[in-house]
């Protein structure tokens, strides 16, 4: 039984990295094929009659490992430096106004059509709003260099806003100067702790010179995120920080400070640092949607009465993008396409408190969304004029 065990799980990660080696080519997200394949590794064990144990509890486990890895993962491939400051500045908006904008929509129809309250409306619209970095980033290999750091930033920073979103609404009863203020402290806090925590990190990745240095670092990592968040700490804005400190250490070596820190020599190690962890997300992100996949139902995948609910929601996205894309003076082809949603979607709906649960957002709205992005994203990728140039966001569009 241990040997069937660790042959089918090779075999599904090998057949995860095909499809993540075929993605660019055919230009199906790997998302939908690895949901797919876990679909049907779950009828082919009830076919059987094999008997696994409940995966439910792990799930939250592998998203928020992956949650941060991929954050990192991002982070770590962004340039700092005054040409990329106005596209920073579009990501940001393309991140933030949609989400609020779609939130606030959807708020208003869960209130409207479910008579739920206002927060609690907001609460189960949220995870929603999201845009999921975790297969926007992966999917846009095939477009310019400019619409990949914009799909970067944009996605990491939309993972990062909405957490920090729900977070504040769902922790406070009431939005008023103390709620505010609290939040404004917590945001002063977490850079704090990010600045200490970075340089400490980035000490350490100098200092160590065991054969196994790169391992502890990711679970140092790992071990703060988890810290600050039991303490209701906007986490991924540490993540964001320390990624972005190692990815342009060219840019601040020009400091004194960090001479200490011999950015030269650090570099190398960044590099590695940053093979490491992209391995380790592959590995990660497939297990999650490979288990989400097997977890789902499919009583939850064809539930006809939320449907229409996802269809709505899918075209609000769309419509909403289409406007901020518009507004922004972004080419909108094949950026359009470019708003999934997935794992924080997920991590976000799990961690809603049963007593703010509300009936019309369930497992099958998610999936359903999920998937329809997903659709979405895969045939505008294939029927969008392929561009070679980098004229995709002209440049007076990130000025």
């Amino acid at each position: 039984m241990t040997s069937a065990i660790i042959i089918s799980i090779c075999c599904l990660l090998l057949l995860a990295y095909v499809f993540d080696l075929t993605s660019s080519k055919t230009r199906i997200p790997s998302v939908i094929l690895l949901l797919l394949l876990g679909w049907l590794v779950r009828q082919g064990t009830a076919l059987i009659n094999i008997s696994l144990p409940d995966f439910h509890p792990i799930l939250p486990v592998f998203g928020t490992i992956g949650l941060i890895l991929i954050v990192l993962e991002g982070s770590l491939e962004l340039e700092l430096h005054r040409s990329k400051a106005g596209l920073i500045g579009k990501s940001f908006l393309g991140a933030l106004l949609p989400m609020v904008a779609l939130a606030f929509a959807l708020m208003f129809a869960f209130n409207q059509f479910g008579f739920y309250s206002i927060r609690i409306s907001l609460i189960n619209a949220i995870p929603l709003c999201v845009i999921s970095s975790a297969i926007a980033i992966p999917s846009v290999r095939n477009l310019t260099a400019t619409q990949r750091e914009f799909v970067i930033y944009e996605s990491s920073l939309s993972d990062i806003l909405g957490v920090i979103f729900f977070n504040f609404v769902a922790l406070h009863n009431q939005f008023d100067f103390t709620s505010f203020g609290h939040f404004a402290f917590q945001l002063l806090a977490i850079i704090v702790i990010s600045f200490i925590a970075t340089l400490s990190l980035a000490f350490l990745l100098h200092r160590i010179e065991h054969p196994i240095k790169f391992i502890p670092i990711i679970l140092l990592v790992i071990l703060i995120y988890e810290i600050s968040k039991e303490f209701h700490l906007p986490s991924l804005i540490f993540i964001l920080l320390f990624g972005l400190f190692l990815g342009n250490l060219d840019e601040i070596k020009k400091y004194k400070w960090i001479e200490k820190l011999k950015p030269e020599r650090l570099d190398t190690e960044v590099q590695k640092f940053k093979e490491l962890t992209v391995e380790a997300t592959f590995i990660i992100r497939a297990l999650f949607f490979l288990l989400f996949g097997y977890l789902m139902n499919t009583e939850e995948l064809l539930n006809i009465a939320t449907f229409p609910w996802a269809i709505g929601i899918t075209l609000a996205i769309l419509i909403i993008r289409y406007l901020q894309l518009k507004l922004s003076f972004i080419p909108v082809s094949p950026l359009l396409y470019v708003a999934p949603r997935g794992l924080i979607t997920i991590l976000l709906f799990l961690s809603i408190d049963e007593s703010l649960t509300i009936s019309l957002v369930n497992r099958s709205l998610i999936i359903q969304v999920i998937i329809l992005m997903a659709i979405v994203m895969m045939f505008g990728l294939m029927f969008s004029k392929q561009q070679t140039t980098e004229k995709e966001i002209p440049t007076e569009a990130v000025k």
